[in-house]
Order: C-alpha cells, then structure tokens, then sequence
C-alpha cells in the first residue's frame, strides 16, 4: 500500500477524532441545518452527518473559518460554542459581525475566546471597530468552563446599541452616541464570522505563553445559530431598551466577572468620551 503523506495522515486523524467528538456533542436535530446560514471558510472545518453542528479545527499548519451566507444591516446574532478543552494556550475561538467593504474602514463587533494553560479559564476578550478604529476592549473571566458543554453568546447590533450577552445575561453595552461625535457602526451591513485561528504572540497572557503544538489538533464546536434582523428605524422587538432586571444583571456582572475596560486604562488620555455617558 503506498505511503501517506503527513499531512494526507493529519487530515484522516482529525476526521476520526471529529467523528467520535460529534457523536458526544450530537443533541435532537433542530429545524433544519446549520450550513443551511452558515459555510465553511477555509481550513479544516467539517459539518456533522444530521447537519446541526459545525466544527472548526486548528493545526499547525491551518486554522479554520466559517461566515454566514447573508448580511445584515442590524440584528441579533445567537450561537452556541463548546471551546477546545484542556491546553488550548496560544489558540483564539472568536464570533463576530464584520462589514464587507474595505479593510480600512471596516466595522467590527467582536466576542473572542482566548485560551489558556490547563486548569486555568479561557478570558473573552470583546472589542469594537468603527471605520477601521478599535481600542474598544473590554475582557471577562467566564463563570463556568466554556470547555465542558455548549454555551450560548449573542451580539445585538441595533439602530441604538450593541449588547453582548453570555446565556443570556448581558455583560457590555455600547449606545449610540454618533449625535455626540462617538463613532458608532451604522453605515455598512456586516456578515458573522467564526474562527479558530493561532495568535500566540498576543493571545495568552500577552503572548508570553507559546502555543503547545503537541496538543493539536484544537477543535471547537458550534451549533443552534440563529440571526433575528433588527429594524432600520429602531423600533423593533429586539431593539428596546434591557428594563431594569436587566441593567441590575449586567452590573453585576461587570462587578464580578469583568477583569479590563478600556474605560478605566490610565494609560490612555485623553479618556473615551463615551465612557462618561449613560
């Protein structure tokens, strides 16, 4: 029998390997299938046999990709995540809205979950890019591992405010003050992403731990994604204001959890403007 090439024999080890994880995450099918919205966008990722889970993989020599077959110009974004468990130090597992248009003027919302060594929590790491301009970060210690089981992350971009929301309890708001000259993403529809990508030089505790190649593959798992459009003018359901319980969770959850805001980085001057308004 001839021989296999290394990387003939990776990609049949990753498939038996994502073989048996997709018979251990496998839940009752939901309607339809999740590259009914979704598709693959390079590297090693693969859809399960019923459709309802999508896998991303990262190795040496790739990470992988997927983005959602149809833009949006404002709505809400849901989607469960099981991330890579054990040493996953060096690796990024990120959900995303990203404009379509030029890089340099590109629009961004982001929820990245950055690894770490074994036995210590993953951070999410949330940002905001308007007009090619980030500097927006703010980062969380999640209250429970990421890696055990699925977990559900929202984005809601509306006409008033960017929510990001942790099953289902808000953890970030940023309103819209473009009437106040804060720049805000209004202008240009955006598509969700997903990725599982190596950023060792910066993802782990400021890239002084290295990624453990040894360990690879890394894979996450995604399923249940569900998009709701929000309306142009504002008003729609998904568009009104988080009432009081809502505001009291969130505080609180910035309190416990919220371990960096860029609202609070001395380092900066002048500070954000935007951080001393409601």
């Amino acid at each position: 029998m001839a021989m296999r090439s290394k990387s003939e024999a990776c990609c049949i080890l990753w498939m038996l390997v994502a073989l048996c994880c997709f018979a251990a995450a496998r839940t009752a099918s939901a309607e339809g299938r999740i590259d009914d919205h979704l598709q693959l966008n390079g590297g090693f990722g693969s859809v399960s046999e019923d459709g309802q889970i999508l896998s991303l993989l990262l190795n040496h020599s790739s990470g992988s990709g997927f983005k959602s077959k149809d833009t949006y110009m404002y709505a809400r974004a849901n989607l469960q995540i099981k991330l890579a468990p054990n040493n996953s130090a060096g690796t990024v597992t990120a959900f995303y809205f990203m404009s379509v248009g030029a890089w340099d003027i590109h629009d961004e919302i982001d929820m990245e979950f950055l690894g770490n060594s074994t036995g210590e929590p993953y951070t999410l790491h949330t940002n905001i890019y308007v007009n090619g301009t980030g500097r927006k970060v703010e980062q969380f210690r999640l209250w429970f591992d990421p890696t055990a089981d699925f977990h559900t992350y929202s984005i809601v971009w509306t006409y008033r405010h960017i929510l990001m929301l942790v099953d289902g309890t808000p953890i970030r708001e940023f309103r819209n003050h473009a009437n106040r000259d804060v720049l805000y993403p209004s202008k240009q529809p955006m598509r969700l992403f997903g990725s599982l990508w190596n950023t060792d030089d910066w993802a782990t505790q400021g890239g002084r731990v290295k990624t453990d190649w040894s360990a690879a593959p890394f894979i996450a798992w995604f399923r249940n994604y569900t998009a709701t459009t929000s309306s142009s003018d504002g008003y729609g359901y998904y568009d009104q204001e988080m009432d009081g319980a809502a505001r009291k969770k969130m505080k609180e959850a910035r309190a416990k959890y919220m371990i960096y805001t860029y609202c609070a980085d001395t380092t900066r001057s002048p500070t954000p403007p935007e951080c001393s308004m409601p």
